[in-house]
């Protein structure tokens, strides 16, 4: 039997460049464990697609610093990239505990709702108006990634953001 995906967003992925360290901590500590444990991970597309906007509204040295861990680090996790499905618009638009809400949330949030799970993510904003469909990493002492890809991790925190930006967004 497999593992069910953890379900991932834009903002624990961009959190690990969080200007915050105590965010930025703690999402870079739930990809050193996921990338140990080999735990699949799912995303979807419209979400990486906010990864990639807010990486290239940077200037390109900051680009340059960037990719090259985020390239690695996405060949070494177990990370699947969806599109969204009919049934993903059936449960934003029709379930009770989504209604109302903005429908770019509802669609990142029903594959949580259908499947049972939480969503994973770095947006305090996110978990306080959604808390019971998602979850955040904790905090704690800063774990590292194997040494190649730590190097690399450290090249690219010349990009830190606010994951404030990731919310307007996302709310767009």
């Amino acid at each position: 039997m497999s593992t069910p995906e953890t379900l991932i967003d834009a903002a624990l992925f961009l959190g690990m460049h969080s200007r915050e360290d105590r965010i930025r901590t703690a999402a870079k500590n739930f990809f050193v464990t996921a990338l140990e444990r080999q735990q699949p991970l799912a995303m979807n597309l419209e979400q990486v697609g906010l990864c990639d906007d807010m990486v290239w509204r940077q200037p390109r040295e900051i680009q340059d610093a960037y990719y090259p861990f985020m390239d690695n680090l996405h060949s070494e996790l177990r990370l699947t990239r969806t599109g969204y499905r009919r049934t993903d618009l059936d449960a934003a638009l029709g379930s009770p505990s989504l209604a109302g809400l903005p429908l770019a949330h509802a669609l990142l949030l029903a594959p949580a709702v259908r499947h049972g799970r939480p969503l994973h993510t770095a947006s305090a904003r996110l978990a306080a108006l959604h808390g019971r469909e998602v979850t955040t990493p904790p905090a704690g002492p800063e774990r590292s990634f194997p040494p190649a890809l730590e190097k690399l991790y450290a090249t690219s925190l010349a990009l830190r953001i606010d994951l404030a930006d990731l919310d307007d967004l996302d709310s767009r």
